[in-house]
Order: structure tokens, then C-alpha cells, then sequence
């Protein structure tokens, strides 16, 4: 122990300081440096420490031993945030305090379009409208940081191995980031949450394309009047091969993993590994 003194300050209800939790970190963590994988075992420490009560009254922190999954859960308990099981529908692929994703098929939906520019040839979307068009499958990511949207190649439930596309939504980054403008934000996390996410992706209006987002799909026409097309021609399925991998358009690439696959496409596991750390 060092000789430095530690305040403490006394808190309401009765409630009696009895134990103290000390976290330690790797220094190259600490500093910002990279490290190999034989130092990530010891990038973090954590340890819990009684108080004891010096001669003069004061409390001070007693030797500790190494902070246990065991006493989390009691921790936790005891704070009253135990997390209930519960059931996961079928299009969760992970449900996790810091994180929630899940995939959402291809349809047909409402699209509501109140571009601030519009080309001067488009057909449908030259004035504010709401219009039925199709949509690709997506997986959606969202974190406390924000909400990851990401177009798929194909409508089924994706794997690790799945590799992603840009979304072709308006309102989403290069960086695959919702831009949420005056969008309510759901508060929390939960699967309850799903409804307000989605709402929050499906039915805001698209007004224009965020920054180099015309650079995410191939061909001729253009994000735009591809929306276009496919609102005149009430086409029944987005062509998803239209999409580039994501990663592949704009200057505002994503970070990527240590070890980006083939053809810089990022896939389902890359994505939510490197999450998960975020």
C-alpha cells in the first residue's frame, strides 16, 4: 500500500462502506500502445478489498484477493440490476448488455422520401412522397455509442461468414452509422427496444445522401435514381448486387480488423468481434 490517504464519503440510508474494487491496467493499454496476444492475458486486473477501520476510526482498504465471478453476481444482486433470462426471437444473433444485433429480412415497405435537391428527371421522388418500395435484408447493430446499419447479400439469417454491404437507406453513413438528426433515441438496449430502432431506420424521412453515400452502390444511375427505379417500376425486390461490400466506397472506411478478409469486405463476425470491444 501506498502512503497516499483516500477520502471517503458517507453515504445516506445507512448504508456501510465494506468493500472497495481496484482495477488495474496494462501500461501500453494505458498509454494507447498496441500489444501481442501473449500480453492481452494481462492487459486488465481487478481486485476486491474489505474495509477495515484504522485506529482513529477511519476507513482504509484491506488486502484484497482477485475480483471473482462470484462476487459480481452478488454484486450485481445486491445492486438490483440482475438481468432476467428471457426468450430470443429468432432474429437476434446477439444480446448482450453493450450490445444488441439482429437481422431483418428483405420486404416490401412504406419509404418516406423528402429529398431537399432531387435530380431533375426522377419520376416518383421529385416531390415529398411516401412510397412503396423493396427493401434488402438487414443487420442491424446497436451499441450506446449508436446504431450500425448494414445491408445483406442475401435474405436469411446470417452466420459469422456472412459478408456485409453498404445499406442503400439515405439516411446512414459511410461508416455504416445511423445519422439519427432529431430522431428519438431508445434508451436502452433490450429487445423490447427493436420496434424503435427499426422505426428509427424505416420510417424517418430520407431527404438526402450523407457524404460519399452515392460512391456505395454500382452502375449508372446512382443511389438516388435507383430508389427512383424502384418505386416507378413497383419492383418487388431490391437488387442487392447493386450494393458494394461495405468498407469498399467513400473516405470514412471503418475501422478494420487486424485481419480484413478478401476484397476488403468485412463480415458478420469481424463486425461484431470488433464491437465488442468498442
Amino acid at each position: 500500500m501506498s502512503d497516499h490517504q483516500t477520502q471517503f464519503e458517507a453515504s445516506g440510508g445507512g448504508l456501510v462502506l465494506t468493500n472497495a474494487i481496484l482495477l488495474y491496467r496494462n501500461q501500453a493499454a494505458r498509454n494507447g500502445q498496441s500489444y501481442g496476444a501473449a500480453h492481452e492475458e494481462a492487459a486488465a486486473f481487478a481486485s476486491i478489498h474489505a474495509i477495515e477501520q484504522d485506529g482513529e476510526g477511519a476507513p482504509t482498504i484491506a488486502a484484497g484477493v482477485p475480483l471473482s465471478r462470484a462476487h459480481l453476481r452478488r454484486w450485481t444482486e445486491a445492486l438490483g440490476r440482475t438481468t432476467r433470462p428471457e426468450l430470443l426471437p429468432g432474429n437476434i444473433l446477439v444480446a448482450h448488455p453493450e450490445m444488441l444485433a439482429w437481422w431483418v429480412p428483405e420486404q416490401v415497405r412504406t419509404a418516406y422520401f423528402a429529398l431537399s435537391a432531387p435530380p431533375a428527371d426522377l419520376r416518383i421522388l421529385s416531390a415529398r412522397t411516401s412510397v412503396r418500395v423493396p427493401y434488402p435484408a438487414h443487420l442491424l447493430v446497436a451499441r450506446r455509442s449508436g446504431l450500425g446499419v448494414y445491408a445483406l447479400p442475401v435474405s436469411r439469417r446470417p452466420d459469422a461468414g456472412t459478408r456485409l454491404l453498404h445499406s442503400p437507406i439515405l439516411n446512414v453513413f459511410v461508416d455504416g452509422q445511423l445519422c439519427w438528426g432529431n430522431i428519438a433515441r431508445p434508451r436502452s438496449l433490450a429487445i423490447a427496444s427493436i420496434p424503435e430502432f427499426e422505426r428509427a431506420v424505416f420510417d424517418s424521412w430520407s431527404t438526402h445522401p450523407n457524404p460519399g453515400q452515392e460512391l456505395t452502390v454500382t452502375g449508372k444511375t446512382g443511389l438516388i435514381r435507383l430508389w427512383d427505379e424502384l418505386a416507378a417500376r413497383e419492383a418487388a425486390r431490391f437488387p442487392a448486387k447493386r450494393l458494394k461490400p461495405f468498407g469498399a466506397a467513400g473516405r470514412r472506411r471503418p475501422v478494420r480488423p487486424a485481419r480484413p478478409t478478401a476484397a476488403c469486405m468485412m463480415t458478420v463476425g469481424e463486425l461484431l468481434a470488433f464491437g465488442a470491444g468498442r
